[in-house]
């Protein structure tokens, strides 16, 4: 077994291509992903967390790589992240004002994709197709261009009412969803939603919430060569060293023979890679 890197975790870098291409994201160290398909691979986790931002040692990660402290008052751990219609940014009570000028009060995205069915999601501009490739989506279509992070997840809770927008991961996991025709659906949804978006264009203003009807879809293919028939989830807290033959990568899974392990689920766990 010879080590590919070792350090504090991260989610894996995912470009579009043919196919997805994957790197581990080990410290300042990066592993191409690809290429270990087939091979055996152990991830080892070395019993340190470090807090993503701070550096300080934690005994545990929340909101995914962070320390207590900074999750109590970094603003991309504040709830309006996860809910982000109930931003607060022009009250003045946002964590980092700066901050938030600078990711939630710019263009996002509404889009439709199809992973483990049909959903509707939000995203900055500049994040796609990262986004899609990191849901495991293997279509996506944009939707709707909206001003600021707020207005997006009004928009998405309007949407709500005709899609979900939850992943089923399980499901995900074991094979490609049925192709879906992504512009019907997109037609369908926003018609019956034509008067919740009018209101807040009204709100807002015209330019606030702008269709894409040019927007083409995006077809995304999975370096996978086996899905698993049976999900077993693997944990590096109740075992520290996963390993086994690597099957495929999909979304932020790596699919073993001996069971599926969500990378970044353990951001910011030092940890080392070797494969044989």
């Amino acid at each position: 077994m010879q080590e590919l890197a070792r350090g504090a975790l991260d989610k894996m870098a995912v470009e579009l291509g043919t196919t997805a291409q994957y790197s581990f994201r080990l410290g300042e160290t990066r592993v191409p992903v690809n290429p270990l398909i087939g091979k055996t691979v152990r991830l080892e986790y070395l019993g340190e967390i470090h807090c993503s931002h701070c550096g300080r040692k934690t005994r545990k990660s929340f909101s995914q790589g962070y320390c207590y402290p900074c999750f109590t008052k970094l603003p991309q751990c504040d709830t309006c992240i996860v809910s982000p219609e109930r931003c607060h940014h022009e009250l003045g009570t946002c964590r980092d004002p700066e901050w938030g000028q600078r990711f939630c009060m710019t263009d996002h995205i509404v889009y439709l994709a199809n992973s483990s069915g049909i959903k509707v999601g939000i995203t900055r501009a500049t994040q796609l197709p990262t986004r899609w490739l990191d849901q495991g989506a293997s279509q996506a279509l944009p939707i709707l261009r909206v001003a600021t992070r707020q207005q997006s997840g009004l928009v998405e809770d309007l949407l709500r009412s005709q899609v979900g927008d939850r992943t089923n991961w399980r499901a995900l996991l074991k094979g490609d969803a049925e192709s879906l025709d992504l512009p019907r659906i997109r037609e369908q949804v926003l018609d019956a939603c034509a008067e919740g978006l009018q209101s807040l264009q009204a709100r807002f203003g015209l330019q606030a919430v702008q269709p894409l009807p040019d927007a083409e879809v995006v077809e995304i293919r999975y370096p996978v060569t086996v899905y698993p028939t049976k999900i077993v989830s693997l944990d590096l807290e109740k075992t520290p060293v996963v390993e086994g033959t690597l099957m495929g990568i999909k979304g932020q899974y790596l699919m073993f023979d001996t069971g599926v392990i969500n990378v970044r689920k353990f951001t910011a766990y030092r940890v080392a890679a070797s494969s044989a």
